[in-house]
């Protein structure tokens, strides 16, 4: 079989043998695919910068036995503003992190390509204070589009409307009333009010939000909860920005 082009994301780049690099890639129709960069890892090799992680890039591949194999590379943004700064490095990395976790390969998604672009231009230039809304703007709209949209208009147990300080089940994806909400995590009205609000958002509005820090705060911890209920993989990159790095 010939070569073929695509236009790719990198999530991640694995070392293979002394010159290599095993790539996984978030394809442009939102499936994951892994290929090789042959002597990547050598000073004079012409993917040098093109296929960082992070990087939307055009490629050429050809068919592999295992994996498929980069012919040639095109970058079309390389965000490298994001590597530049250690804050916008770490949000990006649970951008990363995350769609490794949630694309699967053979299996389309759009929607997921799209969002992971807009992501990654929105936290290259958003104001420190803002990277962490819109890593919580990427991960709820991230989870809805993999199968988990939060229901946060009325109590997902009993069907009440949903005022005032509410629960949250991270099992059943939603707000719990006082009724029945129990020893769950809680969500105060305004905190609520700013999840749905990101769910609709652009990543461009949401990088350049004014939010309550009190509510960024909880917004985030709770959708750190639901992503890591809901991904059975571990989230590395999430865990360290949530323990104290970012802002």
């Amino acid at each position: 079989m010939t070569a073929y082009p695509l236009q790719v994301l990198v999530l991640r780049k694995t070392k293979l043998g002394e010159a290599d690099m095993i790539l996984t890639l978030l394809s442009s129709d939102g499936r994951i695919v892994r290929a090789v960069a042959k002597g990547m890892r050598k000073p004079t090799s012409r993917f040098a910068g093109r296929l960082e992680p992070g990087s939307a890039t055009d490629l050429m591949l050809a068919p592999g036995r295992t994996f498929e194999v980069v012919s040639d590379a095109r970058s079309v943004n390389l965000h490298a503003g994001l590597r530049a700064d250690y804050e916008r490095s770490t949000a990006a990395s649970v951008v990363l992190d995350v769609l490794d976790k949630i694309a699967v390969e053979g299996q389309a998604e759009e929607r997921l390509f799209g969002l992971a672009c807009a992501t990654l231009s929105a936290l290259e230039r958003a104001t420190q204070e803002h990277l962490r809304a819109t890593v919580t703007g990427f991960l709820i709209k991230a989870m809805a589009m993999h199968g988990y949209r939060p229901h946060l208009d009325s109590c997902v147990s009993c069907a009440c409307a949903a005022e005032g300080q509410a629960g949250f089940s991270l099992e059943a994806g939603g707000v719990l009333c006082p009724a029945c909400g129990g020893s769950a995590p809680q969500l105060n009205a305004s905190s609520r009010e700013m999840l749905s609000w990101l769910l609709s958002a652009t990543m461009d509005a949401i990088a350049d939000a004014d939010l309550p820090s009190r509510e960024v705060a909880e917004t985030f911890a709770l959708m750190r909860q639901f992503v890591t209920y809901h991904l059975p993989a571990r989230l590395k990159a999430l865990e360290f920005y949530a323990n104290g790095s970012g802002t």
